[in-house]
């Protein structure tokens, strides 16, 4: 059956087709307005939800869930510090406590006795938490004993140049000194010490130093509890607003530790107490600077006083004052000269490398200082390992036991003024000894000694380990490496005789500037030379050397210590953008002086022999010296097998019992009597 095409009617089709445009637009222009719809409508509904919720506690509604607005914090606690001795500090550490806890914050009170700075204090610097210190000042201007040991640690490690100064940066802290002003001299002087040290190592003061008075005559508030109360309410307030998340009206940088900055009174004021204006024009009154530059501290007129308490940062202004006396010391000198009479012998007329002002400044740091030109310190490694933790990376090398290690040096003075120095160039330079000159019996013997007085101190400091303590008081290795040049001392080949014949392993380092004394020297267990650059130009930059023909110095030092039949050590220096793209020149230098290690280098029958037979090198060296000088020995003569536990990858376990190199509980000869 025939079906026409003309029985259908397409017609309705072709109308559409021809004004699908405009079907097209109506759809889109639908979509359009219900989704405007839509997102007015949701705007109502929130409008609705802000108005019957508060804003504090507001609650949102996330996929048909209610979850609550995240409230960041920004003090999770406080932690209140005392060192105390008769109860004071402890007592208002009690009363601060219940301060804070009245504004629902966690608190915790801690004796400075029972805390361990070098494990938890770096803590506070992500903790979120604000540290107050509250510290007496006892007898002649020292800690408490119970805040001994932490002072301690807080003043050698603002002075060590391995903290650094952002060592703790990020931490908060306030603090609160107890003193007596009829003490004039060390008035509040631990607690003025805290904050600088504090402060020295980053961390950020919130608060300006409180100072309390047990003179009632002289005391700010009429009496100690009052002069507490007064920085108390300060403390508060100020701790209000850093909950808040305020930001911190003191900038942890004010000048003579005050806060400049305007607040307005405290709403909790005890009764009582003065106005926060009254609080903060006395601020503005105290002295003994936190921070003072070295211009506030040496402006004009000023004199720096020996019992003041002095920055590394601050010995190079120091020195040009102690320098610019001197000159006019020996102007006056020479003009009187002509009177004198001159029947003195040379070494009479020399004079002491340490000046007063120097001896001053560098006993506040930690140095025990020694005759006229010598000095000892207690090296980081040496507490360290005192405690049962690791040892410097010679305890690895080399196998020495880093508690019984002392660090030493004959001569402050050195040949260079390299950038790099931690020293700042506060020690004596110059190119031959022309000071006066202590005999090496009398070096090493108070050397040993104020040696062993700084190890005494460690007994009782958290962590200490008795054992340990005991092994520290008998020297076993000495460090020539403490500051300045040890082998520009005259008598340093009668000083390492000395050393050896009480038993102690020398290990020396020297610049590169004296190779006639390094030929000359007589054997050592380690001689070190410091290779900080590789070519005349970098040297010159670097090290900054006083002798005009350094660069052949340096290259003759080097040659000089091929020579050297016992062990010998490049010790490289590299600053970025100095001395580190030089490799080429660096391998040359390596092949001049032909050095046993560049820290390590021994490898024989595929085991690594770095570390010493101190024992075995003890009996070479008295033969050598029984022969005088004929019987000679190499490096490889007293080398010993590394243990699997100082390789690379393997984790430190400490000491074996039962390995004879090592002995522990042999007990060595006591040399104090040395």
């Amino acid at each position: 059956m025939d079906l026409s095409l003309d029985m259908w009617d397409f017609s309705p089709l072709v109308s559409l087709w021809i004004n699908r445009f405009y079907i097209y637009l109506g759809f889109a222009f639908g979509i359009s307005l219900w989704i405007c719809v839509q997102i007015v409508i949701k705007k109502q509904v929130k409008k609705s939800q802000d108005k019957s919720v508060p804003k504090a506690g507001r609650d949102f509604v996330t996929n048909g869930y209610i979850s609550l607005e995240k409230k960041e914090i920004f003090v999770s606690g406080v932690k209140i510090f005392y060192g105390s001795q008769t109860g004071t500090a402890k007592g208002f550490a009690t009363i601060l406590a219940e301060a804070v806890s009245s504004l629902d914050l966690p608190v915790t009170v801690i004796n400075l006795k029972e805390y361990d700075p070098d494990d938890h204090l770096v803590e506070e610097v992500t903790s979120k938490n604000v540290c107050a210190f509250l510290v007496a000042t006892y007898t002649d201007g020292r800690p408490t004993e119970s805040a001994e040991w932490f002072c301690r640690w807080l003043e050698e490690a603002s002075s060590d140049f391995r903290f650094g100064k952002t060592h703790l940066k990020g931490m908060r802290y306030a603090v609160f000194g107890l003193g007596n002003s009829a003490y004039v001299k060390h008035f509040n002087k631990v607690g003025k010490n805290v904050d600088k040290w504090l402060w020295m190592l980053g961390a950020h003061r919130v608060v300006t130093r409180g100072e309390g008075d047990c003179h009632v005559v002289k005391s700010k508030h009429g009496s100690i509890e009052a002069d507490f109360r007064a920085w108390k309410a300060k403390f508060i307030f100020r701790l209000q607003a850093l909950c808040k998340g305020e930001k911190e009206s003191c900038g942890g940088s004010c000048k003579k530790g005050k806060c400049k900055s305007n607040q307005r009174g405290s709403e909790e004021m005890e009764p009582g107490s003065p106005t926060q204006d009254e609080l903060q024009h006395r601020d503005t009154e105290e002295d003994e600077p936190c921070d003072n530059t070295s211009e506030e501290e040496f402006g004009a007129g000023d004199r720096w006083s020996p019992d003041s308490v002095v920055d590394v940062e601050d010995l190079g202004t120091i020195m040009d004052h102690v320098k610019k006396e001197k000159r006019e010391k020996e102007q006056q000198e020479e003009r009187t000269s002509l009177f004198r009479n001159t029947g003195k012998n040379e070494d009479d007329e020399r004079r002491a490398m340490i000046t007063p002002a120097l001896r001053e400044a560098l006993t506040k740091q930690g140095y025990k200082l020694i005759g006229s030109h010598s000095g000892v310190k207690l090296c980081r490694w040496t507490k360290s390992m005192l405690r049962g933790r690791g040892g410097c990376y010679k305890h690895t090398f080399y196998g020495i036991e880093s508690h019984r290690c002392m660090e030493t040096t004959p001569s402050l003075a050195c040949a260079n003024k390299c950038v790099f120095c931690w020293r700042h160039h506060t020690n004596p330079v110059g190119t031959e000894w022309r000071w006066k000159m202590d005999q090496p019996e009398m070096i090493l013997k108070e050397a040993i000694e104020n040696h062993q007085n700084m190890i005494k101190q460690f007994k009782g400091a958290p962590g200490v380990k008795a054992d340990r303590l005991e092994e520290a008081m008998r020297v076993k290795h000495c460090a020539l490496s403490l500051v300045g040049e040890p082998i520009m001392y005259p008598e340093i080949n009668r000083f390492l005789k000395l050393l050896h014949q009480c038993k102690i392993s020398s290990f020396l380092v020297t610049n590169a500037q004296f190779p006639v004394e390094i030929r000359n020297l007589k054997p050592v267990t380690q001689l070190y030379v410091s290779v900080d650059a590789s070519t005349r130009d970098s040297l010159k930059k670097i090290d900054r050397p006083l002798f005009k023909d350094f660069w052949e110095r340096f290259l003759d030092s080097l040659k000089a210590l091929a020579t050297k039949q016992q062990r010998t050590v490049y010790r490289l220096t590299l600053v970025k953008a100095w001395n580190v793209d030089e490799l080429q020149a660096y391998a040359q230098l390596v092949s001049l002086g032909n050095p046993d290690f560049i820290e390590v280098k021994f490898k024989i029958d595929g085991e690594w022999w770095t570390w010493i037979n101190y024992n075995r090198f003890q009996e070479l060296i008295q033969q050598y010296d029984d022969s005088g000088g004929s019987q000679t020995f190499g490096a490889k003569d007293y080398m010993a097998r590394t243990p699997h536990w100082a390789l690379f990858g393997a984790s430190e376990r400490g000491f074996d019992p039962k390995d004879t190199r090592y002995q522990r509980k042999n007990k060595s000869k006591d040399i104090s009597g040395c």
